[in-house]
Parts: C-alpha cells; sequence; structure tokens
C-alpha cells in the first residue's frame, strides 16, 4: 500500500505538483496519466524511494516493484536469467550449485568431498527459496515477454536495449512485489507479449500504477485514474476505469469554460460600470468597491485548463549530397556464438525511406548503431557517399550525455550556433527558462526524447536514423513527429513497432532482419510491425 499526504514535487525551483494527497492500495489500478514532462515520472520515483519530494509524506508497506524508463543501471555482466532470479535471491544459490556440481567432478578427493557435503546444503535452501517451480516460474514469464532460453543465457551488456527492458519487467513481475510503478511497460513488446501483459496486469491483486501512452492497455486495465495536470500543478483524482475518465474529464473541461465565461461576463459588466462610475466625485467610492468586486470574482475563479503545449517539431532542412549518401556492405554482427546478422547490404539513395524490420533480438538497434558509426560489425563495412551527414535518434537516448544540463547537450549538438539559436529552439521543445540547466539524468523519458529530437533539428542532417522516435510521447507529441516525418525531405531508416510511424515514414522499401532480405515496400508488411 501507498499513502501520500500533502505531496509536492519540484524540477529545479518550477513546480510540479502541489499539496497531492492519495491512497493506493490492493485491487487499486491506477493510470497514472498527463502530458509530457507534467511530473509522472518523478513521482514514480518519489513513490518508489529512488528521490524525495521537496515536501510532504510519504508512507508504504510491502515490497514495491518499479520499473523506469532506462534500463541502463546495475551490473552488466550478469546472466539475464540471473538477473531475474535476483528478485527472491535465487541467482547466488543457482550459481553455486552450478559452481559446486563442478567441483563434484574434480579428480582431486579433497576437492570432491567438500563439494558433495555443501552440495545438499545449498539444495536445501534452493528449495526453501521455491526450487524448480520458481525457476520455471521465471521462465514462463519470461517466454511470455518474448525472452526465449538462448536470451537468458547472455550477459545483460550483450542485449539491445529493449531486451534489457524485458528482462527487468520479468524481474519485476516474478518478484511478487504487493505494489507495482511500471513507466511505459509496454515499450519494446510485441503484439502478443503486449496481450499477455494486460491479461496479467487485469488479474493483479496488488496495487498497481501504470504509465502508459497504449490507450488499450488504460482501457482494459486501470481502475482509477491520476491526472497531473501541468497548468494548474495539481493530481486530480478520478475512481473510475479510463473511458468513463475520458467521459467525465470532458464534462469537466466543458463545464470550467461556462462557469469562466458566466463570471467574465459578469465582471465585464461590472468593471463597465465602475469606469462610468469613476467620473462622478460623488460616486468614487462605489465604483472602487464595485472594481474589488469584479476582481475577487475573477481570483475565486478555478482556472480554466489551457491547451497543453507541444513541442514544434520540424526536421531538418537536409544538407546536399550525393546520389547515394550511405552504403553498408556485407555486414555481419555476433554475441560470442550467438549470430545476430549475417550479409546484410543496403544502400540509401538521397532522399530514400527505407524501414527495419524483424522480431525483438533480430538485430534492428545493432544494426543502426553500425550505421551510425557508434558500433562496429564483426565483417562487412559502411561507406559514407559524399556529402553525407548523419543524424541518429538512440531509442535508449545514448547519444545525450547524461552528467551535462539539457543546454550543454544542445550547445554539443551545434556548436556553431549561438546561445540566443539555441535557446530559442529549446524553447519550441518545450525546454524553457531553469530547464535550460537541468541536467540530462533528472529528465523523464518524454522530455529526454525531445531534448534527443531537439539535436536532430539542428543538425542538418540528409540521412536520420530513427530507432522508435514515438516511444514515452503524449498523443499531441506523437503527432508532431508524425507530422515532421511526412515533411522530411532527406532520407530515413526507421526501427519501430508503430504502425502510424511507419505510415507516415510512407517507406518504398523495407529491410527484413536477420536474413537481410531487402524488399518494396507493400500494404502486406504493415501487419508485421506490432509483431515485430
Amino acid at each position: 500500500m501507498i499513502a501520500a499526504t500533502g505531496i509536492e514535487l519540484r524540477a529545479g525551483s518550477r513546480l510540479l505538483i502541489r499539496d497531492a494527497t492519495f491512497r493506493v492500495a490492493p485491487g487499486d489500478r491506477v493510470g497514472l496519466v498527463g502530458r509530457n514532462g507534467a511530473g509522472k515520472t518523478t513521482l514514480t520515483k518519489v513513490l518508489a524511494g529512488w528521490s524525495q519530494p521537496a515536501a510532504g509524506s510519504l508512507t508504504t508497506s510491502g515490497d514495491i516493484g518499479y520499473l523506469p524508463q532506462d534500463p541502463r543501471d546495475g551490473d552488466l555482466d550478469v546472466m539475464a536469467r540471473g538477473r531475474i532470479l535476483s528478485a527472491r535471491g535465487l541467482d547466488d544459490i543457482v550459481r553455486k550449485m552450478r559452481e559446486t556440481e563442478g567441483a563434484m567432478a574434480s579428480a582431486d578427493v579433497e576437492t570432491h568431498e567438500r563439494a558433495m557435503e555443501r552440495y545438499p546444503k545449498l539444495q536445501a535452501r534452493f528449495e526453501a527459496a521455491g526450487g524448480y517451480a520458481a525457476e520455471s516460474e521465471a521462465a514462463a514469464i519470461a517466454s511470455a515477454l518474448g525472452l526465449d532460453d538462448r536470451i537468458l543465457g547472455m550477459e545483460l551488456r550483450h542485449l539491445s536495449g529493449g531486451q534489457r527492458r524485458r528482462v527487468e519487467l520479468t524481474r519485476i513481475l516474478y518478484s511478487g512485489a504487493s505494489t507495482l510503478l511500471l513507466d511505459e511497460p509496454t515499450n519494446h513488446l510485441d503484439a502478443d507479449s503486449i496481450v499477455w501483459l494486460r491479461d496479467y496486469l487485469k488479474a493483479y491483486k496488488g496495487g498497481l500504477i501504470v504509465i502508459s501512452h497504449d490507450v488499450a492497455l488504460l482501457d482494459e486495465v486501470v481502475n482509477k485514474v491520476f491526472h497531473l495536470d501541468a497548468n494548474r500543478s495539481e493530481l486530480d483524482q478520478y475512481n473510475v476505469g479510463w473511458r468513463t475518465y475520458l467521459t467525465q474529464r470532458e464534462t469537466d473541461e466543458k463545464r470550467r469554460k461556462r462557469e469562466r465565461a458566466n463570471v467574465e461576463k459578469k465582471a465585464g459588466a461590472l468593471m463597465a460600470q465602475a469606469d462610468k462610475m469613476r467620473a462622478k466625485a460623488t460616486k468614487a467610492v462605489a465604483a472602487q468597491n464595485m472594481a474589488r468586486r469584479a476582481e475577487k470574482m475573477l481570483s475565486g475563479l478555478e482556472d480554466q485548463r489551457m491547451s497543453d503545449k507541444v513541442a514544434k517539431l520540424r526536421f531538418p532542412k537536409p544538407a546536399a549530397c550525393g546520389r547515394t549518401p550511405l552504403t553498408a556492405k556485407e555486414l555481419s554482427r555476433s554475441y560470442g556464438s550467438l549470430e545476430v546478422f549475417t550479409d546484410v547490404d543496403l544502400a540509401i539513395d538521397r532522399g530514400s525511406k527505407v524501414v527495419v524490420l524483424g522480431l525483438n533480438g533480430a538485430g534492428k538497434t545493432t544494426l543502426l548503431r553500425i550505421l551510425g558509426g557508434i558500433d562496429a560489425p564483426d565483417t562487412g563495412e559502411v561507406v559514407p557517399g559524399h556529402g553525407l551527414k548523419l543524424g541518429y535518434y538512440a531509442q535508449e537516448h545514448e547519444n545525450l550525455d547524461v552528467e551535462r544540463t539539457v543546454l550543454e547537450n544542445m550547445k554539443t549538438a551545434a556548436p556553431d550556433l549561438g546561445e540566443t539559436e539555441v535557446r530559442k529552439v529549446l524553447g519550441s521543445f518545450l525546454f524553457s527558462g531553469d530547464d535550460v540547466d537541468k541536467p540530462a539524468r533528472v529528465l523523464s523519458g518524454g522530455e529526454k526524447t525531445r531534448l534527443s529530437l531537439a539535436t536532430l533539428v539542428v543538425s542538418s542532417a540528409n540521412v536520420l536514423l530513427l530507432d522508435e522516435p514515438t516511444n514515452n510521447l503524449d498523443p499531441a507529441s506523437r503527432e508532431e513527429i508524425l507530422g515532421a516525418l511526412r515533411a522530411y525531405e532527406g532520407a530515413v531508416v526507421l526501427v519501430s513497432h508503430d504502425e502510424g510511424a511507419v505510415q507516415a515514414l510512407e517507406p518504398e522499401r523495407v529491410l527484413l532482419l536477420p536474413d537481410g532480405v531487402e524488399d518494396h515496400w507493400g500494404p502486406d508488411y504493415l501487419d508485421l510491425i506490432s509483431l515485430a
């Protein structure tokens, strides 16, 4: 259970939430919604104990399982299976059992005997912690989320960002936590895994707070909605499901608009009458009282919600380049004995649009990192053409220096722009005032997405490599990206599970991984996007 009283949250000097009081009890499945930057991620970090509120008190009971947007923290040398089993302390026991099994096969008598003596004790601890049934449960959850035995046997450092995030989600669901805090849990999941997760969360008996732009998940899972109003810095609570919430909120918006219109009309009439009366000295006091009454009426009125601001996004005017600015020949990549893809050939012509499809783990992100010069292929080469200027959007925002400020990241991306122009661009992406001085590490997923896209806008790139650019965005901001994709004149290589993003791109070609098969784009491929 979570009980919050008078919670206040700030991002620097900016007030995000004031005087929020709420409870999340077993059986409460709360959808936490609001525009990007409203404070959703900040609030979940406070609830998870990762940071402290500026004011107020927080009480929690039971274990809390928290899925953040960024899975890069932690020891990347551990096996994926061990990371999952660590949720119940099984990873250390299993590791010692495997080591002891090896020692039991030793030709050295003393080593063999010590191992024989130690193994039953380890086995007893293993069975007390759930044993093989617990391992089987972990494997079943992992499989439902698209993680097979091959992936579970790999170190985290060799997994893609999407695979690592699914490992973390598996670990949290397997942990048996009494309260779950899930920040965009459907990111990087295929269609079957999303359906499984919806069913799992619908049946979950503990408390749940979920941040998601997946409308279907909110509609099927949540029975309460917390809306963070960025304009009023308040948390509005609706003890209803998603569809009823949408209807109720629309009704509330219309009511506030009518109330404000009526009060403004009455206050305007009072002010007009006061202005007429001021001309007469005998009525000056009465006029002043009338004006004060009008001002009081307006000050006591609940503020009408302003339209949520949206980042104004237009991808750069591409720099001049040759006919084929980027070519890849016979690319292959493996992790240890695991072959990801092999013999991939790709020629990106000026202004061409290519979408890369493949199941999770097929190497889509790896291919983009190789094309972007971040990773090296095992074989083959990437050949830059005349005038190539790359812009790379990384799904995990690795292009950002999280220890540097928003402003410093932009200056690095556009060293030739003056500070005034850089601030102007940042302002169009909703970073203004003190926001530009925040370190990138404290930004929410949506804010990191906006900053990463801002660096592309000033890049004048003629080839964009976009890896899931619509993740973590509210609907209005997502529409801005789709509009920018439609209008962009340069070449694009896109990886996305978002059908709308692919349709907006209007691709001419599709590259299928891991086989590296290239084909002309056709409507039949649209059905593969959510599955891939």
